[in-house]
């Protein structure tokens, strides 16, 4: 039987990279809010959700119930990322991070669980921001820490129910929908033991392999997959 992928924040970048390799041989849907998925195949269902909405979560795994009827792999991808200097500190901004970044992974697990069977497995898209913080950035930074805290908290809390629970980490990664300039990219690359900088497909392997019955006895891990940056 056809497993079924959700991918949130799926219509770009990284997710977009995610929800493509995934679709080779799973039911993929993914979630978007602002841009609206282009140039995707037809058979990747793409739901318009606001993550920071507290009924969205719920709204999203009844969703994918629906058209799929089952639901074996949790990618959560969308995430916020926005300057926070604490000499210009808004508690709004902090709580949009945190509730995009670390709250909905939260209230989506908790939608879908009654749903998830043995085998199946749910991938967090970190950052190497989680110990590397960002500087004037660090809700955003927090929010990784926080969330690869909770991958590890909930291995625990799902191992007994047979669902795995990991994380991937990218360092920098330049999306093809919003390049860095050359000189910052040659910053990083400069900064990367690999020499080079990463791309979304390399993000979306590792989350392949985290996701697939090959990593049936990995969970409760945080994989960076930053090409060696800052080693």
């Amino acid at each position: 039987m056809t497993r079924v992928a959700l991918v949130t924040g799926g219509a770009r970048g990284i997710g977009r990279a995610i929800a493509l390799d995934l679709a080779h041989d799973h039911q993929v849907a993914i979630t978007w809010r602002d841009t609206r998925p282009d140039g995707l195949p037809a058979s990747i269902a793409a739901i318009r959700a606001d993550l920071t909405d507290a009924c969205a979560c719920r709204t999203i795994i009844a969703e994918v119930i629906r058209r799929f009827g089952g639901l074996d792999v949790i990618v959560n991808n969308a995430g916020l990322v926005a300057s926070t200097p604490v000499d210009k500190f808004a508690a709004d901004a902090a709580r949009a991070i945190l509730d995009v970044n670390l709250i909905a992974p939260g209230e989506l697990l908790a939608a879908a669980l009654e749903y998830l069977k043995p085998g199946a497995a749910i991938v967090n898209i970190s950052s190497i921001n989680a110990v590397l913080p960002p500087k004037d950035a660090s809700i955003y930074g927090a929010s990784k820490a926080a969330l690869n805290l909770w991958t590890r908290a909930m291995a625990k809390e799902l191992g007994d129910r047979g669902i795995r629970i990991n994380a991937v980490a990218p360092g920098a990664i330049n999306i093809p929908e919003d390049p860095r300039p050359p000189d910052l990219t040659q910053q990083f690359v400069q900064q990367t033991a690999l020499g080079r900088i990463g791309t979304p497909d390399d993000v979306a392997r590792a989350v392949r392999f985290l996701a697939s019955d090959q990593a049936g006895f990995i969970t409760g891990e945080v994989l960076a997959v930053s090409g060696g940056y800052r080693l």
